[in-house]
């Protein structure tokens, strides 16, 4: 079986909330679609685009901000790059004005109403989150391009076919996690082999650079959160809570950044309740800024993205974790075990429910928790196991198609659950484990096969469906 290539900087991708398949996905297709035109003809010479959204996309695309998201891709804004704070008056300006400089570049006619089609009654065969633009040039040539937006802001074209000489052959190649103790047997940590890996794309400094800029983004991502009050966009009216959280555990004591804020957690000493306050209170930070259209990072998706940050703050605030090595070599590990549920199963709610986002992300988090305390790789790799283990069957109901409720506080239970993973796997021998984590990701992939499609991010069963809510148009 051929090896799929798989980075640290893919599974972990800096971006804007609140979904990675219905945000970034669609974000970055809208991008792809531009690059197409410029391949092809030029921007100047396109008249017109429609873009049409199928399945999960057309079912809960308003509450995720899918439109949104396709408006900036069109303007050729970065979700990098982007600031945050000049989406809502972009996206007010099309509204009003009915049009949008394509590219940056030249204006065309954009009716919000009339141009962007949610198709809530087709789904396209390949994958429930499929988009299709449709553009005319001012010549009367059209085509139309299809899209699936398969998790973790991954896209993929309609009928692409993989080219094999862009295929690169990686030192340690790994599709499953036998495979990873296969090379591990070599004397090899799991993050090594990972480090091994990447420096096939890049040098090792390189590697390392961006990893700390991913943490970066999500330690900025926390900080953020438990510093801003103030209720969600898009009806719901949740309130925030990250902020309340965090002012309450630290007695309203003053800080001044980052790094004052840490030392002020850290000297709160290590009570069980004050931990599992903490831990809470990171995740809901992030999830609330992913909410709120913050920028995040995908671990391995939008809306898992404070289980990660979450499990590997609590490791450097309470586990003496705080050094650059040891940060890297935990995203590298955690990054691993995502590729490998991704080859084996999913890492899209839509086509596994939320299993695959929570759940992956918990075993994520479990795994690298446990390398970075001392565990082996099979108790790594144990861990993870017993994370997924007991997230499977957990469905996809986002109320109102927000990525909110319960979407948010799944996010602290994944944290938790992680730690707790990685301290049975730490007090465990993984030779009397009667589930390999091979065996639990091929389980993971038949539960989403079974499970009914209402369960799988279309807001159509479970609490979306308990609790109706009516909310205002955007």
């Amino acid at each position: 079986m051929p090896h799929e290539s798989i980075s640290v900087f893919d599974m972990f991708k800096i971006g804007v909330g609140p979904s990675s398949s219905h945000t970034l996905g669609p974000w970055r297709a809208a991008l792809a679609c531009l690059e197409q035109i410029k391949k092809t003809t030029s921007i100047k010479e396109v008249k017109s685009i429609k873009v049409m959204l199928y399945g999960s996309l057309a079912k809960t695309g308003k509450g995720h901000g899918t439109d949104i998201a396709i408006y900036m891709g069109l303007c050729g804004e970065d979700p990098v790059t982007i600031d945050v704070n000049s989406i809502t008056p972009k996206i007010i300006s099309i509204q009003k004005n009915k049009t949008f400089l394509l590219d940056g570049i030249s204006q065309i006619e954009f009716d919000t109403e009339k141009d962007m089609h949610f198709l809530v009654k087709d789904c396209l065969s390949f994958h429930p989150n499929g988009l299709s633009f449709l553009v005319e040039m001012k010549n009367g040539h059209s085509w139309c391009d299809t899209y699936f937006s398969i998790g973790g802001g991954f896209i993929v074209k309609e009928n692409q076919v993989p080219n094999i000489k862009d295929q690169i052959d990686l030192p340690f190649p790994v599709n499953t996690a036998d495979d990873l103790l296969h090379w591990c047997m070599k004397g090899l940590s799991i993050s090594d082999v990972v480090l091994e890996n990447e420096s096939t794309w890049r040098t090792e400094s390189i590697t390392r650079d961006g990893v700390l800029e991913i943490w970066r983004a999500m330690r900025e991502c926390i900080y953020r959160g438990c510093k801003t009050d103030g209720e969600l966009p898009g009806g719901l009216k949740v309130q925030r809570r990250a902020f309340a959280l965090n002012k309450k555990l630290l007695k309203n004591q003053p800080y001044t950044d980052f790094e004052s804020w840490l030392e002020l957690i850290k000297s709160g000493g290590h009570q069980f309740n004050y931990i599992l306050d903490w831990v809470s209170c990171f995740a809901l930070a992030v999830n609330e800024e992913n909410a709120s259209f913050g920028r995040v990072v995908t671990a391995p998706t939008n809306g898992a993205a404070g289980v990660i940050p979450a499990v590997l703050l609590y490791f450097i605030a309470f586990c003496d974790g705080n050094s650059e090595e040891k940060i890297i070599r935990f995203l590298l590990t955690a990054s691993e075990v995502g590729s490998i549920f991704k080859k084996g199963a999913t890492i899209s709610a839509a086509m596994g429910g939320c299993q695959a986002e929570i759940g992956v992300s918990s075993a994520m988090a479990a795994a690298a928790l446990t390398e970075m305390m001392g565990g082996t790789q099979r108790q790594s790799l144990m861990a993870a196991e017993i994370a997924m283990e007991h997230h499977l069957g957990l469905t996809c109901d986002p109320i109102g198609g927000l990525v909110q409720v319960p979407c948010i506080e799944r996010n602290t239970m994944g944290a938790i659950k992680a730690i707790t993973a990685s301290q049975l796997a730490l007090q465990s021998s993984p030779d009397f484990a009667k589930v390999s984590l091979d065996k639990v990701i091929k389980t993971m992939w038949d539960t989403a096969l079974d499970m009914n499609s209402k369960y799988k991010e279309t807001s159509d069963g479970g609490l979306a469906f308990h609790i109706p809510i009516s909310l205002p148009e955007c």
